[in-house]
């Protein structure tokens, strides 16, 4: 009974920030979140208010975010992780977010919008395992290549893995002390 109490409390204080925003806001963001429940009830989900915060986080993500990230991002609302991970594969279901492996056994969430944007490029960092869109990075194959037709048709993503600028720059000054 007191954590129904409680989730019902954390629901309504993520719609009345839901709400606060949307006063403070421009009318672009009224219609966003708007868009977002008409989206999630589209797609036959009910818009509850961890949905809409999922898939808000989702949405302003720059790269693709783990089921952690996602639970840490949302944290000050009370929903568990359970919850977050059920609503993540509700969404992934629907077609309104995409699962993605890139390689690290780590599950990472992007809105399936980002998808239709075309093939992504992307950073994995072999120590940190942050994740980063390169953006302007296009495969190209020469003329008559062996390649397969959804690299000639810019239809294939590209993961590059590496140290990142951070971890570089922390191995660095590692190294100097």
């Amino acid at each position: 009974m007191e954590l129904r109490l409680h989730m019902r409390l954390s629901c309504a204080l993520f719609e009345i920030r839901l709400i606060l925003r949307d006063v403070m806001g421009s009318s672009a963001r009224r219609a966003s979140r708007q868009d977002l429940q008409g989206e999630l009830r589209k797609k036959g989900l009910r818009a509850t208010a961890s949905r809409l915060a999922i898939l808000q986080v989702l949405r302003t993500a720059s790269s693709p975010v783990s089921h952690g990230e996602v639970a840490d991002e949302l944290s000050s609302f009370g929903w568990d992780r359970t919850t977050i991970y059920r609503n993540l594969l509700d969404l992934t279901r629907v077609g309104l977010a995409r699962r993605l492996d890139l390689g690290d056994h780590i599950w990472r969430f992007e809105p399936a919008t980002r998808v239709s944007a075309g093939p992504r490029s992307r950073f994995i960092c072999t120590q940190c395992g942050s994740v980063r869109d390169l953006v302007g990075v296009r495969v190209a194959a020469d003329k008559g290549a062996d390649v397969p037709m959804a690299v000639r048709r810019q239809r294939a993503e590209v993961q590059l893995r590496g140290v990142c600028d951070r971890c570089s720059a922390n191995d660095r000054e590692t190294d100097a002390s």
